[in-house]
């Protein structure tokens, strides 16, 4: 219950010169709405100190959340915009600006009206790679309409490794008040990791018909045009494309063993049709399904048990591979045009953080 000056002026008046309770008041003043307990608590401190004013430091906190930290909470949150890797977290700005994180947190949301948004990696483009996806993309959306699409097999390649990929952002560890870091034990503290990890490579192909098998290549061997046209197309891809239809379009990116003169003549004589290496967008992960969806679903899959060594990472792609519902397959596939689309609006440049 809060007290206008006027109400405590006449109370402490006719608490000292006529004795008046809290009940007596409450019928004197019965349309000021007070309560007994909010009465009694400013009686007793009139009877205690003879005054009604607020002792110093008495009654709400003084808000930190003034102009000028609004001001400065604004300048270092946003610092990364201009300057990259500078970004602040907002436990370093409390710190920095000696108020509570809580504070900051609300400043950023109930002052500045802003919320935070994670970076995405993506690959570098050229202005040259910019146009070639635009023209490329149209091409690709004015050939194969969404009755075809069903029948391109979209093939990419990856590495995968023994160690599993970390994200240490949250990798934290929880110990005991009182204790001293120095001495917990290093194992607590660690995440160890092998200077080089052992490496597996797999190559794979995917469409709505269905998908081909796991493909690996062998530790050391060099996937130059040579051995991706005798070995990875001519004796794994194609043959298990074709158990899939004997109708496809076949899809690849433009890694140089893709677009060798050699391997276009082959796939030309080969396949009842490709997308050449001139017609593919250049630097364009964001428009091949496999590499846009599918492998980030194999990885983490097979990075939720640990993985020891090579044959053990090997099993564990090759089980997730077969268990992998043909749905995942068909959504990463339905929204390949989409994607066009969405890469001509944006005349060849980055789309993904609109996904």
């Amino acid at each position: 219950m809060v007290f206008t000056e006027e109400d405590r002026i006449a109370i402490k008046f006719l608490r000292q010169n006529k004795g008046y309770g809290a009940k007596r008041l409450l019928k004197e003043f019965a349309s000021k709405n007070w309560k007994v307990g909010s009465l009694n608590k400013l009686l007793k401190k009139i009877d205690s100190t003879g005054s009604i004013a607020r002792r110093p430091g008495s009654g709400r906190r003084r808000s930190a959340r003034t102009a000028e930290k609004v001001d400065q909470v604004g300048d270092l949150v946003q610092s990364q915009d201009d300057h990259p890797q500078t970004h602040k977290s907002q436990r370093q700005i409390a710190r920095r600006l000696n108020i509570s994180q809580r504070t900051v947190g609300r400043i950023i949301r109930n002052d500045l009206h802003l919320k935070c948004l994670k970076r995405r990696r993506a690959t570098a483009l050229t202005e040259n790679n910019k146009r070639d996806r635009y023209q490329r993309a149209k091409e690709l959306l004015k050939k194969y309409p969404a009755s075809l699409v069903s029948f391109i097999v979209f093939t990419d390649e990856k590495m995968f490794t023994v160690a599993r990929p970390k994200n240490s952002q949250n990798d934290r560890v929880y110990a005991m008040m009182g204790t001293v870091k120095k001495n917990m034990p290093s194992g607590r503290l660690l995440r160890t990791r092998p200077t080089f990890s052992k490496t597996v490579m797999v190559s794979v192909g995917i469409s709505h018909l269905g998908r081909t098998g796991i493909h690996f290549i062998e530790p050391g061997v060099k996937i130059d045009g040579k051995y991706y046209r005798e070995v990875l197309l001519m004796q794994k891809l194609l043959p298990d494309i074709r158990g899939l239809s004997p109708d496809f379009v076949f899809q690849q990116d433009s890694a140089p063993a893709h677009r060798a003169r050699e391997t276009v003549d082959l796939l030309s004589k080969e396949t009842p049709e490709f997308i050449p290496p001139s017609l593919w967008p250049p630097n364009s992960p964001d428009l091949n399904p496999v590499d846009y969806s599918i492998w980030q679903v194999v990885q983490d899959r097979v990075y939720q048990e640990t993985i020891e060594n090579v044959d053990q990472l090997k099993q564990r792609i090759v089980k997730v591979w077969d268990d992998m519902d043909q749905t995942v397959i068909d959504s990463a596939v339905s929204q390949w045009r989409k994607r066009l689309h969405m890469c001509v609006r944006c005349d060849g440049d980055y789309f993904e953080h609109q996904f």
